[in-house]
């Protein structure tokens, strides 16, 4: 279990908790401030002690939700399973991480920069996972020859598609289903 940042009180993390929620089903552009103080029955003094201004309350909501993900994704991932089976249960934990998030907080984060970079990374950091997995399949006999970097490629470039929202305004798969599709699609090609 990821934690939260390491604040001073428990009423703290559990704003922070609170703050993360807001923002996963709603976005966070359209809230100022006062907005969220108000939501969370605290004052913006008290919101100041999370972070020093809503940016950086977006970014460290962004962070810490991207880590949690991470955690959750990686404990769906058995190591002593077949690689099919690793690649199919990674891909699919992150279609199941990311179903949490509403279309709104999506289209935040990809017009605010800070945001969108670490999505962007961890987009990156998941590629070099899926392509990890399938490197160890080919070595293990478990796939026919495949070019590992290349399959590692072709999941990475959906990936991001994906996360710049390419696949939703082109085929209205939102961000979850296109995880499960591409990994349905990735496994079936390396047979």
């Amino acid at each position: 279990m990821v934690t939260p940042p390491h604040f001073a009180t428990p009423r703290q993390s559990e704003l922070f908790g609170e703050l993360l929620d807001v923002f996963l089903a709603e976005g966070f552009a359209h809230l100022t401030l006062d907005a969220i103080a108000a939501r969370l029955r605290c004052s913006k003094s008290t919101l100041y002690t999370l972070a020093g201004s809503k940016e950086q309350l977006v970014v460290a909501a962004t962070v810490h939700f991207f880590k949690r993900a991470t955690a959750q994704v990686e404990a769906h991932v058995d190591p002593s399973a077949p690689a099919r089976d690793q690649v199919s249960a990674y891909l699919a934990a992150v279609g199941d991480a990311l179903s949490v998030v509403s279309d709104q907080f999506m289209r935040d984060l990809d017009a605010f920069a800070p945001a969108r970079a670490v999505y962007e990374r961890n987009t990156q950091i998941a590629a070099a996972r899926v392509k990890e997995i399938i490197d160890a399949g080919v070595a293990a006999g478990e796939f026919r020859g495949v070019h590992a970097a290349f399959a590692a490629e072709v999941a990475a470039t959906m990936m991001v598609s994906i996360q710049r929202g390419d696949i939703q305004a082109s085929l209205g798969l939102d961000d979850a289903s296109a995880y499960r599709e591409l990994s349905a699609m990735l496994t079936a090609g390396m047979d």
